[in-house]
């Protein structure tokens, strides 16, 4: 096979995935990344001696390929993995359940928790049955179930306001980032099939032990060098041409003061900085878009991707995530949910970010729309009194500190229709593929949903190479990298 000269754009999951993959199918590779750091949406930043996560990401035994690319990082040792599925749930006034899995086979493993899950009558509790058994009978590449909200399809099968708001939106609402009833029913069946109704280890679930920044950006950065990729950060692409004898010149950004060295993360979570003409530029025989739907499509456009305006339909949904640090324990709970409660997941921060002394609890509340605008001493005034109702103890510690994350794009909406907004990996334009969470893996806009984009990438621009006539863009990619560098 020959070995051609390939641009990755983005170095989040999906491009550090497709940039891995590329690689071992014998390409030369670059990629690209306008911060000054990979990992893209699950990343870290410092706020004094802390080290904090953007947000709470966590991931479940099902998801192989995030796994599989932890594993490839050489972090598997840097996450924990629950035995088995356990999830305490929490509601004001003291009221408490619990879900956790037993060694019975699938689906009979779950059976137990829901018997016992007191937040819900015994006759709510019956009526389950039938919409679990409506999602495992659900097709979720069904053009027909994409146009359903998931709200009226859960009433459909006897599920009340109750049991979607105290059971089914405990799934829901974190992996979709939507509110429940707005929800796509075949992306809500993807997680309810292959987490919940899969093999009885599937749901298990696992957080980081350490940043993000270390276990995605550190990790990978590492990877990549061993691998032979080019890595160049604050290298932001600002258009794509197609050259006449095939291949493509990628045009850079002139480098803006600070993108190299400083390590920040916006409040929006969104680089939302105009581009600066007129800097270095790349040939290369393929290319990966590895970056948000916004400006995967404005990139896509300049390489003569007319269908990209499309993509924009699918919108944007918020995650913001609420930082509260206190000056003694006030739970042994490492993470729990919560309903009649602002509060959605709340989870302890404390070892993670490097704190000494109190307890740091992250509040991750997806679906956001209601509260991404509000002011942080607004916030304040809500959640402290809502963590007090689930954690008595909250009520006579101190707070040390509380602060807001917010990620404003932080997914598309995954709302009924988006199935068939999203594109695959591969474009109408020879030899440029695309990659993100946000194209059409089957998953949700997830971080296991970012790997396989990746992975689908690496797999279709390695095709479409094989049948390339002889590389003629690496002399004009090495004078790049040397006059870039």
């Amino acid at each position: 096979m020959t070995a051609r000269e390939v641009v990755v754009i983005g170095g989040g999951l999906a491009g550090i995935t497709a940039a891995i993959e590329l690689r071992d199918a014998g390409h030369r590779v670059t990629l690209l990344e306008s911060r000054s750091r990979l990992g893209g949406a699950a990343s870290s930043y410092a706020r004094g001696s802390m080290t904090v996560d953007n947000g709470q990401h966590v991931f479940l035994r099902c998801c192989t390929a995030y796994r599989d690319l932890l594993a490839r990082l050489r972090a598997t040792g840097q996450v924990r993995l629950q035995d088995r599925f356990d999830v305490t749930v929490l509601a004001p006034g003291g009221k408490t359940a619990r879900l956790r899995r037993t060694s019975l086979p699938s689906p009979l493993h779950l059976a137990g928790a829901l018997a016992g899950y007191q937040l819900l009558s015994v006759r709510e509790r019956a009526r389950v049955g039938r919409a679990a058994l409506g999602f495992w009978r659900a097709d979720p590449a069904s053009p027909d179930l994409d146009r359903h909200r998931l709200g009226d399809w859960l009433a459909a099968r006897g599920q009340g306001e109750r049991a979607r708001r105290r059971l089914w939106d405990l799934f829901v609402v974190s992996t979709l980032n939507i509110a429940g009833d707005e929800a796509s029913v075949p992306l809500a069946a993807t997680v309810v099939k292959t987490g919940l109704l899969g093999a009885r280890d599937a749901a298990d679930i696992g957080i980081a032990a350490v940043p993000l920044g270390d276990l995605h950006g550190t990790a990978a950065a590492a990877m990549l060098t061993k691998l032979g990729v080019t890595v160049r950060l604050g290298a932001k692409a600002e258009a794509i041409e197609r050259l006449p004898g095939g291949g493509f010149r990628i045009g850079l950004a002139r480098e803006r003061a600070g993108d190299a060295g400083e390590d920040t993360v916006r409040d929006d979570g969104v680089d939302s900085e105009p581009d600066s003409p007129g800097g270095p530029s790349l040939s290369a025989d393929g290319v990966v878009l590895a970056v948000p739907v916004e400006r995967a499509a404005r990139l896509a456009a300049t390489a003569g991707l007319a269908e990209s305006s499309g993509w924009l339909a699918l919108g944007y949904s918020p995650i913001i995530n609420v930082h509260v640090l206190y000056d003694r324990e006030v739970t042994k709970l490492p993470f729990a949910a919560a309903v009649d409660s602002p509060v959605q997941w709340v989870f302890d921060k404390t070892q993670q970010a490097g704190l000494r002394d109190g307890q740091y609890l992250a509040v991750s509340l997806s679906a956001a729309d209601e509260y991404v605008d509000m002011s942080v001493a607004a916030l304040r005034e809500l959640f402290l009194p809502a963590l007090e109702q689930l954690f008595p103890a909250a009520a006579t510690a101190g707070i040390t500190d509380f602060f807001v994350t917010r990620e404003r794009r932080a997914t598309f909406r995954q709302v009924p229709g988006s199935g068939a907004l999203r594109p695959g990996a591969a474009t109408s334009v020879p030899g440029l593929a695309l990659a993100g969470a946000w194209t059409d893996t089957g998953w949700p806009d997830t971080m296991e949903g970012a790997v396989r984009s990746g992975h689908n990438a690496a797999q279709d621009l390695t095709s479409q190479l094989a049948w390339l006539p002889g590389a003629s863009s690496t002399a004009a990619l090495d004078d790049a990298r040397t006059g870039a560098s």
